[in-house]
């Protein structure tokens, strides 16, 4: 395994971070002593300050215990980005309890595998989806959810606002009075408050769920100690001071948003700008409004938020980074972020490692790269089948260990036991990604271990013609899948979104005919389908599978 990313280590930085050794609750209670009427979250322009969100919290905890929510028990969180999400967060802990964070996209038949799953009786949800968890409720047993807490983010527009708020937002709070549903507003005005903190670093924190490639979601079982690593490592790498102000846009429930934008900040004291849902106008607005200088978001809103044609309206210069992962971000637009003198820093990591173990260096990131091992972490790409290291260029399977590496999936040992292989007395985590490191020990992602397309028997990785199809100028999105081909056993098609000024302008063939004149023949699309989008998961990620499950089914 080499180090030769250590040459390219941020100037400054130790290779190695100390992690506290507390509970993430702590946080809440440091950050309320240091800075105690400093705004934590903005809500549309409403205020909480790290005190008024230390005393809500404590009162959520309270309910919880009063509800028979103990130690080690899991409760699930199914909301948007909201007050109510970070204080139920950090309520459930406080109760030393496991938040089970659940995407709000999930409909009823979905969450019913994470309420068996996970044994949670108590869940805390927003009143919008609260339909869909409401058949869960009161199984007739011991098993199942027994409490709902339902919460109404209408509840926290307390200051006039000039920013567009969605209606689901803004729909005023409905009066639930189903036996075994408390409302959000009644559980603080009991005005409860929990007993003592009892969990410690190596007790369960949080619990994800990962959906993998096959089967049921699994619960990825992080403690205090693994979630406090990427906590604290994402803020250092950057060197965030205590009065940055973070735009949060990615969804909390998803471990990127929940560390970079939700947890890191509280730790350090910075100030959340919170938006439930992505909206470039409403973000152009609070990057200006409170002077913005941090930013993690996927590349889809980032092209996005640049398409804007009133962008030049707002001043900008605040944001001093700009970070983000899950995709690769196309070349034309880092570029065109350059150009305004931002950095777009591309980081790697997954549910089981809780957000990031690799991270571009800040003043040394290369495009379209997953970064280097951070602090303390051990990365090296395997021959998928021998588990032999590779050198650097050639193309395998990414392994990592490392102190933020999950404790294995909740009731499944089985899985448990496949994502983890022993080399030479150490115990390493699969990530399923196949990779490339190169010369200067930098990770690049080529695909899923799973994603690959058999063309005459040339292996074409649909991420690497992704990447070429950007460069397209009237290419907004693009989508790499396999189709039945007679002759080659499968071959490439390309779903394509094209840009608005570009539609009637552009033809199939021509992308067709682009495409072979800019690639190698074997991996250029014979097809392209022009779509007016891409569909998309709650993160933003573009859900290839969808679409290579559409087209078998067409096939």
């Amino acid at each position: 395994m080499s180090d030769r990313h250590f040459a390219h280590w941020p100037k400054g930085l130790p290779r190695h971070m100390s992690v506290p050794e507390t509970d993430l609750f702590y946080n809440v209670e440091v950050s309320a002593r240091r800075f105690p009427h400093k705004p934590y979250l903005i809500f549309y322009d409403t205020k909480i300050t790290f005190t008024e969100f230390k005393d809500e919290a404590e009162r959520i905890a309270g309910w919880l215990e009063k509800q028979g929510v103990k130690k080690g028990d899991r409760v699930l969180l199914y909301m948007q980005n909201s007050p109510q999400f970070v204080l139920a967060y950090y309520g459930i802990l406080r109760a030393n309890a496991v938040v089970v964070p659940v995407n709000p996209m999930n409909m009823t038949t979905e969450l019913r595998h994470y309420v068996k799953d996970s044994g949670a009786t108590v869940a805390i949800v927003a009143q919008d989806i609260y339909p869909q968890m409401q058949p869960l409720l009161g199984a007739g047993d011991d098993q199942g959810l027994q409490q709902i807490l339902v919460a109404a983010y209408s509840d926290y527009l307390k200051a006039s606002t000039d920013l567009k708020v969605p209606d689901f937002v803004k729909a005023p709070r409905q009066e639930i009075t189903e036996p075994g549903v408390t409302l959000w507003s009644a559980a603080l005005a009991q005005n409860l408050r929990p007993g003592p903190l009892t969990v410690g670093p190596d007790d369960l924190c949080v619990m994800p769920y990962t959906s993998g490639t096959t089967g049921h979601p699994k619960g990825c079982m992080h403690t205090h100690r693994t979630v406090m690593h990427t906590m604290m490592a994402g803020y250092q790498w950057f060197g965030i001071q205590q009065d940055a102000v973070y735009l949060a846009v990615l969804p909390f429930f998803h471990v990127t948003g929940m560390q970079g934008s939700m947890s890191g900040p509280l730790q350090a004291g910075s100030t959340v700008v919170l938006l439930p849902r992505w909206d470039r106008e409403a973000a152009a607005q609070c990057v200006e409004r409170y002077m913005v200088t941090s930013w993690t978001a996927i590349p889809t809103m980032i092209i996005d938020f640049l398409m804007n044609p009133k962008l030049a309206d707002y001043d900008l210069s605040t944001v001093t980074r700009m970070s983000g992962g899950g995709a690769a971000m196309p070349e034309a637009i880092a570029q065109k972020l350059l150009d305004m003198s931002i950095t777009y820093v591309e980081g790697y990591g997954l549910s089981e490692t809780i957000a990031p173990s690799h991270i571009n260096p800040p003043d040394r990131a290369k495009k379209q790269c997953l970064g280097i091992p951070i602090f303390d972490v051990e990365s090296m790409v395997v021959d998928p089948n021998t588990f032999q290291e590779l050198p650097a260029g050639e193309v395998g399977e990414i392994l990592t260990r490392g102190p933020q590496v999950f404790k294995g999936y909740w009731n499944n040992p089985e899985a448990t036991r496949n994502a983890f292989v022993e080399l030479d007395g150490k115990s390493w985590f699969r990530t399923g990604d196949l990779g490339i490191v190169d010369e200067d020990g930098y990770f690049f992602m080529v695909d899923r271990l799973k994603r690959m397309i058999n063309a005459s028997g040339f292996k074409v990785w649909p991420a690497e013609v992704e990447a070429l199809m950007y460069q397209h100028p009237a290419i907004q999105e693009a989508c790499v899948i396999s189709a039945k081909d007679p002759h080659r056993g499968e071959t490439v098609k390309a779903v394509v979104v094209i840009k608005e000024a570009s539609r009637g302008k552009v033809t199939e063939q021509e992308i067709i005919d682009w495409a072979h004149a800019n690639m190698a023949a074997y991996k250029s699309p014979r097809i392209v389908e022009f779509v007016e989008s891409l569909p998309k998961s709650a993160t933003g990620k573009v859900m290839w599978r969808a679409l290579q499950e559409k087209e078998a089914a067409a096939g």
